[in-house]
């Protein structure tokens, strides 16, 4: 009979103990309420950079003749930019030279000369529309006996080079969608959107915005947002 009061006090403190635990992993689990969202945003931008090879070709059957054909070619090309673009802006590559009878190559019924030079000089230049009128001239170079090629290979490229200047209002568009994103949901569910408890800033994307007009560019990026969830 002695026992009875310490059994009674121990079996009130185990219960007192199981509701305090299981009230403490209640509050846990609210604590842990939480939604992960993405935010979007993207910008159309013009591109401010144009890299435009002008690639042809030269033969001979003697190297110094070559070399002076192609130097020739250069000159010829360098003219024809001069008066668009300063001199800063063209640079030339060495001609890439192929012995065309020590690797077996022969023409269809013709003579092939042995030598063949590509030479390509480079147009790098802020003035978009500048090289989109040039390369729409081009056709005069061809007319003056500069052999041009013509391919994707040597396509004009239009690059975008001031992300930098765009970054940090795109990451607040993005992280302001995932708000919204994350509002939606909570009013869905009856619940509130508390503080940010993760962000995982995505990688900003830049292509053409389509495949008929590269001077202009889709920027893009994606936020990963963790909220917490409130009553």
């Amino acid at each position: 009979m002695s026992n009875l009061p310490a059994a009674a006090v121990l079996a009130t403190g185990l219960a007192l103990a199981g509701y305090l635990v299981g009230d403490g992993i209640v509050a846990a689990r609210q604590a842990d309420r939480a939604v992960t969202v993405r935010g979007f945003a993207e910008r159309e931008v013009a591109a401010n950079l144009a890299l435009w090879p002008i690639v042809f070709t030269v033969t001979s059957d003697d190297l110094g003749t070559l070399q002076a054909q192609a130097d020739d070619g250069v000159r010829r090309v360098r003219a024809f930019l001069a008066d668009t673009f300063p001199a800063e802006q063209v640079s030339v590559s060495a001609p890439r030279v192929q012995d065309r009878q020590a690797q077996g190559v022969t023409g269809d019924g013709g003579r092939l000369e042995r030598y063949a030079a590509e030479v390509t000089v480079t147009v790098r230049s802020d003035r978009i529309e500048a090289v989109k009128a040039a390369i729409a001239r081009s056709g005069e170079l061809v007319k003056q006996g500069v052999a041009v090629i013509r391919s994707y290979e040597y396509s004009t490229q239009y690059l975008y080079t001031q992300l930098d200047e765009i970054k940090p209002a795109m990451i607040a568009e993005a992280t302001q969608d995932a708000r919204r994103a994350a509002e939606q949901f909570a009013k869905d569910s009856g619940s509130g959107v508390g503080a940010i408890r993760s962000a995982q800033q995505g990688l900003f994307t830049i292509e053409d915005r389509d495949q008929f007009s590269p001077e202009f560019k889709k920027v893009r990026v994606v936020t990963t947002v963790q909220y917490a969830l409130a009553d």
